[in-house]
C-alpha cells in the first residue's frame, strides 16, 4: 500500500486514525468527508502537504467516489451518522448515510478490485444485562436497538454480502466506545470534561448504571491498522481494551481527576432506549493478529484525554454553547 482514501476522516475517530498513519507510517492519505456539524477540518491542523489531501464530498455521490477509488490502494470507511438521539429523532439520513453510502463505496471498491475496510460499532450487538458476565464475541447475534445501531448493522451485512457475492476483498470490525482527543462536546466524555472546565455541573443520565467499554482512540486505530495490513479478507475483527466502566464511575473520575468533589454533577431524565451494557471480547484480534492496546487502563487515557481538551479550549469551544442550548431545552 502507498495510497490510502480514509472516509469521514474529518470526523472524531477518523481524524485520530489520520494523524496515526501519518505518524506511523509512510502512506499519503486522502479524506473524503461530507462536513457535516460531526466533521472539523481543524482535527486535521498540521498534516504534512506532500503526504494528505482533503475533498470535501458525500459517500453517496458515485461519480466523485469512483474517481478517488481510482487512486486509492486501500479503503477504511469511517464515515457515518452517529447519534442514537438523532436518530431517533429523524432517522433518514442514518439510511442514507450508512446503507446507501456503504453501498456506493462497496461498488466502488467492486469495479476497482480495491482493498476495504468497514468500521462499525458495538451497537449492532444490542445491549447485555448488567449482571451478565458475558461479552460480545465475533459471532454474538445482531440485536440493534436504535435506528443509528440497525442501520449499522445493515452496512455490516453488505459489506459480508460484497464479500461472499462479488469478491470484495474487506474486512470489518466493531469496536467499542471511544474517547480521546477531537470528539464532539456533545459526546458523553468530552461534555462533562469541558463542562467542568466551564464551571457547570456534569449531567448524569438516569441513575448512570449504563456501562460502556471505552476506548481511547489511539488504541483503536492502531487496530485498525493492523486489521488493514494483516487481517483476514472477509473476517470480523472485535476492538477493545477491558475498558468497562459505569456512567456513574465515569463522570466521578472526571470530576476526582480535575480536582472537583466526586459527587459535584446533576442527574437528568434517562435517554430513551438507553442501552445497559457493552462488552468487547477482543481476543481474536490480540491472539491472530497479535495486537495490543497501548493505555491498558482506562484511568491513564481519561487523564490524557482530560489532559488534551484543557490545551485545546480553541478547538471545542466553538461549538459548546450551542450544544448546552440544545441539551439544556430538553432538560438534560
Amino acid at each position: 500500500m502507498r495510497r490510502l482514501l480514509v472516509t469521514g476522516g474529518a470526523g472524531f475517530i477518523g481524524s485520530n486514525f489520520v494523524h496515526h498513519v501519518i505518524d506511523n507510517t509512510d502512506l499519503h492519505v486522502t479524506v473524503l468527508d461530507k462536513l457535516t456539524y460531526a466533521g472539523n477540518l481543524r482535527s486535521l491542523d498540521g498534516l504534512p502537504g506532500d503526504r494528505f489531501a482533503f475533498v470535501q464530498g458525500d459517500i453517496a455521490d458515485a461519480a466523485l467516489v469512483d474517481s478517488l477509488f481510482g487512486d486509492a490502494d486501500a479503503v477504511v470507511h469511517y464515515a457515518a451518522e452517529s447519534h442514537n438521539d438523532n436518530s431517533l429523532h429523524d432517522p433518514r439520513p442514518f439510511l442514507d448515510t450508512n446503507i446507501v453510502g456503504t453501498y456506493t463505496l462497496l461498488e466502488a471498491a467492486r469495479r476497482h478490485g480495491t482493498r476495504f475496510h468497514h468500521i462499525s460499532t458495538d451497537e449492532v450487538y444490542g445491549d447485555l444485562e448488567l449482571d451478565d458476565p458475558a461479552r460480545f464475541t465475533e459471532t454474538t447475534p445482531y440485536n440493534p436497538s436504535s435506528p443509528y445501531s440497525s442501520t449499522k448493522a445493515g452496512s455490516d451485512l453488505l459489506v459480508r454480502a460484497w464479500v461472499r457475492s462479488f469478491g470484495v476483498q474487506a474486512t470489518i470490525s466493531n469496536c467499542s466506545n471511544n474517547y480521546g482527543p477531537y470528539q464532539h462536546v456533545e459526546k458523553f466524555i468530552p461534555r462533562q470534561i469541558t463542562n467542568v472546565i466551564r464551571g457547570i455541573r456534569p449531567k448524569l443520565y438516569g441513575a448512570g448504571e449504563n456501562v460502556r467499554d471505552w476506548i481511547h482512540a489511539d488504541d483503536h486505530s492502531s487496530a485498525v491498522l493492523t486489521i488493514l495490513e494483516r487481517g483476514r479478507i472477509g473476517e470480523t475483527y472485535l476492538i477493545g481494551a477491558d475498558g468497562e466502566r459505569s456512567n456513574k464511575e465515569v463522570v466521578e473520575l472526571i470530576l476526582e481527576e480535575m480536582g472537583q468533589p466526586r459527587d459535584a454533577y446533576d442527574h437528568v431524565t434517562d435517554r430513551a432506549g438507553h442501552d445497559l451494557r457493552y462488552a468487547i471480547d477482543s481476543t481474536k484480534l490480540r491472539t491472530e493478529l497479535g495486537w495490543m492496546p497501548a493505555y491498558s487502563d482506562f484511568e491513564s487515557g481519561l487523564g490524557a484525554t482530560i489532559a488534551w481538551y484543557r490545551d485545546h479550549e480553541d478547538w471545542w469551544a466553538p461549538a459548546k454553547d450551542e450544544t448546552e442550548a440544545f441539551y439544556a431545552s430538553k432538560g438534560q
